[in-house]
């Protein structure tokens, strides 16, 4: 079944095809007629509904798959028990679009191995400079476009005030030296509030609940500079001579865990994470003491060696005449040092263990499962957005102008519904479904949209032909090995 409509306007389902639209309107001020199968109400939304989601929208539609197909494929919302039809269709296009993003994470993958540090395969294959440098962005790149897909923001690494804080959610002090990395991708999606609690001795030790601002998963991908860049990089904004910057650099790879190869590129994903402690997910992040730490460890280091030396100060005094005496008073005072030193020690041991027990519990994925994981969830973001909007225009007709009305109504019946504020991207739907030939657009600017039934028979003719259809690869870049053993990572 084709829909057309007039320029400026949408019908309802019930209207006839090829009518006029009785009451004209502008996109800004459609009536709610053109609406009233998602249930939005008679009163036409306001010309300013969208600074109701001004704070706090995002484009992560944090609905799950089930309940979005099972809302918009009711049949009451679907003339002439078509709502079958349509079930079909969302169930196609659901295995449609995960088939699509299939072939982007091979390939995908297959970029990345000679960059993964999990990998366990003979490494036959040799690169130039310049080959390797190519691969390492395509990699990048094709990670970022399945972070984009599936609805994630960037923290960009000059905004500081994100990235790195002096408060912790988990009561640590967190550095990281952001400039030793060649590459640096941090991207986040999904914010909410997390209620903690602590103990206030300010208050007499008595709990009090606290907000801490989190983001419900962050996705970390870095590459370590190398040795020689890091020192030229040191050179050139400090200064420095040569030696005095291989010595400064190599001082700071000794915070590196052995593990850590300039070569790699890492990928990490987490959930739940603090704002505040975004630190703690880089390898290089090294544990300080707080100003009250070190208040309340060195007046009780102060005061305790001050004691010892205070009571041993007449034994040595005394035994003066007795060296064997006043050599155990010297090594009590070493004893209340040592212990004093070894309580510094002791607390910052348990900022790590606080921090790799949170490392442990918030981790989702890492390295070559990244890309899997993004792939997925790229794929079903795609595909709430698309039933969405198809969801309106198999049954309104509609052109390119009223794209702001149709991301409006989206917007708000999955307000109403969900009670969740989402940012939705309506050209983005359109131009898959377009690029998939289940919706065209004519000259004037109006669609036409494939019938339920009609869309899934076109989907399967496309899943009949994907092999015939898959483009053939193109010039591998490296060299194959002359030694077939190869070595292995």
């Amino acid at each position: 079944m084709t829909m057309a409509a007039d320029q400026g306007s949408v019908k309802s389902s019930g209207q006839p095809t090829g009518q006029p639209a009785s009451q004209p309107s502008s996109p800004s001020s459609a009536p709610a007629s053109r609406w009233r199968w998602l249930g939005l109400g008679s009163k036409a939304p306001p010309a300013n509904e969208a600074d109701i989601f001004t704070a706090g929208r995002e484009r992560f539609l944090s609905v799950t798959k089930a309940a979005l197909f099972d809302r918009l494929t009711r049949p009451d919302l679907w003339p002439n028990g078509t709502h079958l039809d349509a079930r079909r269709l969302f169930r196609y296009l659901d295995y449609w679009r995960q088939q699509q993003y299939s072939i982007k994470m091979l390939g995908l993958n297959e970029s990345y191995e000679p960059f993964s540090p999990d990998t366990d395969l003979l490494v036959t294959r040799h690169f130039a400079h310049d080959e390797r440098v190519a691969l390492q962005k395509r990699v990048i790149a094709g990670v970022e476009q399945l972070m984009q897909q599936a609805n994630y923001t960037r923290i960009d690494p000059s905004q500081v005030n994100l990235i790195v804080t002096r408060d912790s959610a988990y009561g640590l002090d967190l550095s990281v030296d952001l400039d030793a990395f060649e590459e640096i991708l941090i991207y986040y999606r999904g914010v909410s509030i997390k209620t903690n609690s602590r103990r206030n001795y300010m208050k007499f030790g008595r709990k009090e609940e606290f907000d801490v601002p989190i983001f419900r998963r962050l996705c970390v991908i870095f590459k370590i500079r190398s040795f020689e860049d890091r020192v030229a990089l040191l050179m050139k904004q400090q200064g420095w001579a040569r030696p005095e910057a291989e010595k400064h650099v190599k001082k700071l790879r000794a915070h590196l865990p052995a593990e850590v190869k300039e070569g790699n590129v890492y990928m990490k994903l987490f959930r739940n994470i603090p704002r505040t402690d975004i630190e703690m997910v880089f390898p290089n992040t090294q544990v300080k003491f707080r100003l009250m730490d070190k208040v309340r460890l060195g007046a009780t280091a102060g005061g305790g060696l001050g004691f010892g030396i205070f009571t041993s100060a007449g034994k040595i005094a005394l035994l003066a005449s007795n060296p064997i005496g006043a050599a155990g008073a010297a090594l009590g005072i070493g004893g209340v040092a040592f212990r004093q030193a070894m309580s510094f020690v002791n607390q910052k041991q348990r900022y790590m263990v606080v921090m790799a027990q949170n490392l442990y519990f918030l981790s989702m994925a890492d390295n070559g499962s990244v890309i899997v994981e993004l792939a997925a969830r790229a794929a079903e973001e795609d595909i709430k957005e698309e039933w969405l909007l198809y969801a309106i225009l198999a049954k309104a007709e509609a052109s390119r102008a009223d794209l702001p009305a149709i991301d409006r109504a989206i917007e708000k019946w999955l307000s109403q519904q969900f009670d969740v504020p989402i940012d939705f991207d309506v050209e983005d739907a359109l131009e898959r479904l377009i690029a998939d030939g289940i919706v065209t657009q004519a000259p004037d600017g109006k669609f036409m949209v494939l019938t339920p039934k009609a869309a899934a028979l076109h989907i399967d003719t496309k899943w009949d032909i994907l092999l015939d259809d898959l483009p053939l690869p193109g010039a591998m870049l490296g060299d194959e090995a002359a030694d077939a053993a190869g070595t292995v990572e």
